[in-house]
């Protein structure tokens, strides 16, 4: 309920393109791991996925379940609360991992908070935590990595300049970008997993900027993007098509 919600009403707040890797695959029992940036970018990335045929269960602070409405219909979904600093902490992990076994398609943000900017401009996902890496080695699931960009035009900074973004999105419609990356398997220690899974959601996140024209991706060589396909899924499991903007 809450993907299909999500890729009706994103439409409405900016204009969505989804890309997918040559060899993305979006397969039952998959981590989506994505980059973090702004309030806004969970419904850019749910609605993506759905236009991709798939509808995860998102790992989302727990805070969330505490608003009306919000928090009947992730409840409802089996969608995980994340509860930090809190002996519950681990249980999501748990959680997670059951979701995992039963074939549900996970969505976890790696870096565990969105980036303490004022501006709305993109950057380079931050550190992740080690929340991605120990799910990944406790189950062995493949991590897919997606880069989002054009979600802080959306709604970023301060909250009056959150409710007056997403007040005027309407009008504005920014450019939104999803770009799913080909699926990768974690090895080493919890570092070394940490460290790649950090580097394929940079190279997607990258991919996405560079097509929106963000100045942060100049940044980077332009063999650090990688290869895609325009995306467009045919069924269960993102397989490369034309783009459609939304």
């Amino acid at each position: 309920m809450l993907s299909r919600l999500a890729e009706v009403l994103v439409p409405a707040f900016g204009r969505l393109t989804v890309t997918t890797d040559t060899r993305a695959v979006l397969a039952p029992g998959s981590i989506v791991a994505a980059n973090h940036t702004s309030l806004a970018d969970p419904a850019v990335v749910l609605a993506a996925l759905h236009h991709l045929g798939v509808e995860p269960v998102v790992m989302a602070t727990a805070g969330l379940w505490r608003i009306p409405v919000l928090g009947g219909a992730l409840a409802r979904g089996g969608h995980i609360p994340v509860h930090r600093n809190d002996r519950r902490a681990a249980r999501c992990l748990d959680l997670a991992a059951a979701a995992l076994g039963e074939g549900r398609l996970v969505l976890i943000y790696g870096e565990g908070g969105i980036p303490p900017r004022a501006d709305s401009a993109e950057s380079p996902p931050v550190a992740f935590r080690s929340g991605l890496a120990r799910l990944a080695g406790r189950t062995g699931a493949p991590v897919v990595p997606v880069g989002q960009a054009g979600a802080r035009r959306v709604t970023s900074g301060n909250v009056a300049k959150q409710i007056a973004g997403l007040a005027t999105a309407p009008l504005r419609r920014p450019a939104l970008h999803v770009h799913v990356g080909a699926p990768v398997r974690l090895r080493g220690d919890r570092s070394a997993r940490t460290a790649e899974a950090h580097g394929a959601v940079t190279a997607a996140w990258l991919t996405a900027a560079a097509l929106l024209g963000e100045p942060a991706a100049r940044r980077f060589p332009s063999t650090a993007a990688p290869r895609h396909g325009t995306g467009r899924s045919e069924g269960r499991g993102a397989v490369p098509g034309p783009a459609r903007q939304r």
